[in-house]
């Protein structure tokens, strides 16, 4: 009879052995092959604590009940965008493959005479905003991920109350996540004034959802179904980490689109309820002449829509890119079509920040300059504020503003919308933005970025190996 600590190794090492064993075969399963191998390395150097933490986070799709009740929504995602259609059918133009895709990936139609008004100034942005709900009649509607207990969110908190004292609907769904640090008071503070509180992928261990890592991401504002909001600002003081100030870009929309982001925010509201909403079919107000369209993303649509859209538009690029992001993890087929716009004469511009507030994410973005650099991309790191903002635009025809990141969280894990934008003054504002980011930022040198601490390189290679898990 074996001994006793004997005995106990023995079970340790099978155990140990079946974890290893069990992950070939279960982790590759409809993965990218970037997160398997990163699963697969935590798992074969910490076989038990891999195993818990695969068990736990290893799954980047929502629950079988999720899913179904998702798919609820498409009668309603589907009688918005075809009233929306009716009232304006899509001319063939060369964003009509464009138009087909997102509409494909997103449920929604481009949409034209819509007026868009890019907005960079943080205050200027909430200004906005309690002006907005201050003038609203019937609702207000917001969808965020932070909401926060501090000056910027009691001024909409305020805003928001003084609205529902005259009679308006106002409902507001945050995220508990994103929000935790002021989940209660600013709950609280909401639910007194009357606002209809929601959270957003609540925590469930037993039923629905066991990830507390997919979250929604989104930040979208509807003002009475005229004005709509979406971009990467949430609803916090600008400076609510110590000794960062955050730089954000949001577009205030009025027109048609408005719809889409409605329809967006109310079928998030089902999702947590179970109120299925109705397509309300009041008249489309015209306001401009932008053409947009929204693209919604997430666990539950079939394909990664911000990214499926991106990479297909960097291999149709003829002239130039330009890629505005605070966290910058791309995946093998982003790199493939950059480095291959790069070789067919492209000029690509990335923009990321300089102030780091997530020093884990930043090291593995490290690891991607030297080969991005190498093949003639142009990165430059924006001095003096967090540039937070998400945004792109591709040969002076197509905009993107939204709240995806380009990483794997944006593509795979997090609820996110994209607002895009065809040609016209929006474009060329978006562009005349992305000019300023450049010209206050310092560009990265080859030569210098190879020159750093040896320390620096292997920290950024050793993030690199587990940002899928990021």
């Amino acid at each position: 009879m074996l001994p006793s600590w004997l005995s106990l190794q023995l079970a340790y090492d099978v155990i140990d052995w079946a974890c290893r064993l069990t992950a070939l075969a279960v982790v590759p399963m409809r993965r990218r092959p970037a997160a398997s191998a990163g699963w697969l390395l935590l798992i074969m150097f910490l076989p038990i604590p891999g195993m818990i933490a695969f068990a736990i986070i290893g799954s980047p799709r929502f629950p079988a009940s999720r899913v179904r009740r998702f798919q609820l929504l498409a009668p309603y995602f589907t009688a918005v965008g075809r009233r929306l259609l009716a009232a304006d059918p899509p001319q063939l133009t060369p964003f009509t493959p464009v138009f087909a895709l997102a509409h494909h990936l997103g449920h929604f139609p481009p949409v034209s005479g819509n007026a868009v008004r890019l907005i960079d100034d943080y205050d200027g942005m909430l200004d906005q905003l309690t002006a907005d709900i201050a003038a609203a009649r019937r609702y207000v509607l917001i969808l965020i991920y932070i909401f926060a207990d501090d000056a910027a969110g009691h001024r909409v908190a305020d805003a928001l109350r003084a609205a529902v004292a005259r009679g308006v609907d106002c409902r507001v769904m945050i995220d508990p996540v994103g929000s935790h640090r002021w989940r209660g008071a600013i709950g609280r503070r909401l639910t007194e004034s009357g606002v209809s509180v929601q959270w957003s992928l609540p925590f469930h261990l037993i039923r629905g959802r066991t990830r507390r890592d997919m979250r929604n991401h989104r930040k979208l504002f509807v003002i009475d179904g005229r004005v709509g909001y979406a971009g990467s600002q949430n609803i916090v003081d600008k400076q609510f980490r110590a000794g960062v100030v955050n730089r954000e870009l949001v577009a205030r929309v009025e027109g048609p689109l408005v719809a889409e982001m409605e329809a967006v925010i109310r079928g998030d509201w089902f999702m947590e309820t179970g109120i299925l909403p109705q397509d309300d079919g009041l008249p489309l107000q015209h306001a401009g002449d932008t053409q947009a369209q929204l693209l919604p993303s997430g666990a539950a649509y079939p394909l990664e829509g911000f990214e499926s859209l991106l990479v297909w538009q960097i291999h149709s690029a003829v002239r130039r890119v330009v890629l505005v992001t605070p966290y910058f993890i791309p995946d093998d087929g982003l790199v493939g079509a950059m480095r291959t716009a790069v070789a067919r004469g492209v000029e690509i511009d990335v923009v990321i920040s300089a102030t780091v507030d997530q020093r884990l994410v930043n090291l593995a973005q490290c690891s991607y300059y030297d080969e991005l650099l190498a093949c003639g991309i142009r990165i430059h790191a924006y001095r003096e504020y967090l540039l937070h903002a998400k945004n792109v635009s591709i040969d002076g025809s197509l905009a993107i503003v939204g709240s995806s990141n380009v990483d794997l969280r944006s593509f795979e894990l997090n609820e996110e919308v994209s607002l895009l934008l065809y040609g016209g003054t929006a474009v060329d504002a978006l562009m005349a933005i992305q000019d300023r980011y450049i010209a206050n930022s310092v560009p990265l040198d080859l030569a210098a970025w190879r020159g750093r601490w040896v320390g620096c390189r292997f920290a950024e290679n050793l993030a690199r190996l587990i940002s899928p898990l990021l």
